[in-house]
């Protein structure tokens, strides 16, 4: 009779850590986002850095490294919850870019696209009544809010300098970058 109550007792314990499916799923299709940020990143720096601008390659590639490490925290989070992590294929980012104007406010663009994504997520969690990821998941609105900032200063700069001045703002902008949880705060 004990062992019967002790296993009872137990499986209801793991029902209740135990991710449900619902976020499982949102936080698998979040992986694919991230990874696609990191991808996209990676190719805005290469084209950077063939453009001849290596400080804003230079930043676009903490910036994809960054991003590379959002989607393993979520790897992670969901393999701690006892959740099935589904490792994506991630479509193929633009390789091309008008000019780096224009580049940052596709940066900008998608760095909304992926808060949408996260509030969403908070919505998921909080329609599920999974308190232990809407409470995890504040960390990703929290850099979201960081992302859209960094964005947006470095648009305002960029106007500022308008095009004659390129040299000046590729070699500054690593100075623009804000410690990071990747890099262990340093910039």
């Amino acid at each position: 009779m004990l062992n019967c109550l002790t296993a009872k007792l137990l499986n209801q314990k793991k029902l209740k850590f135990m991710l449900p499916k619902k976020v499982e799923k949102i936080l698998n299709e979040q992986i694919e986002k991230e990874g696609y940020s990191s991808h996209l990143y990676l190719a805005m720096a290469s084209w950077a850095e063939n453009s001849g601008f290596k400080g804003i390659a230079d930043w676009l590639y903490a910036q994809a490294e960054e991003e590379r490490f959002h989607m393993l925290k979520l790897v992670h989070y969901i393999n701690e919850r006892d959740g099935k992590t589904v490792i994506p294929v991630i479509k193929l980012p633009p390789a091309k870019y008008a000019g780096i104007k224009e580049m940052f406010n596709q940066v900008l663009e998608h760095e909304q696209y992926i808060t949408a994504s996260i509030n969403n997520i908070v919505g998921v969690c909080i329609d599920q009544k999974d308190f232990t990821t809407h409470n995890w998941i504040q960390w990703f609105v929290n850099e979201q809010i960081e992302e859209e900032a960094s964005s947006r200063e470095i648009i305002d700069k960029l106007n500022l300098v308008g095009t004659q001045n390129m040299y000046l703002f590729d070699r500054d902008i690593l100075g623009m970058r804000r410690p990071s949880a990747v890099t262990g705060g340093q910039a």
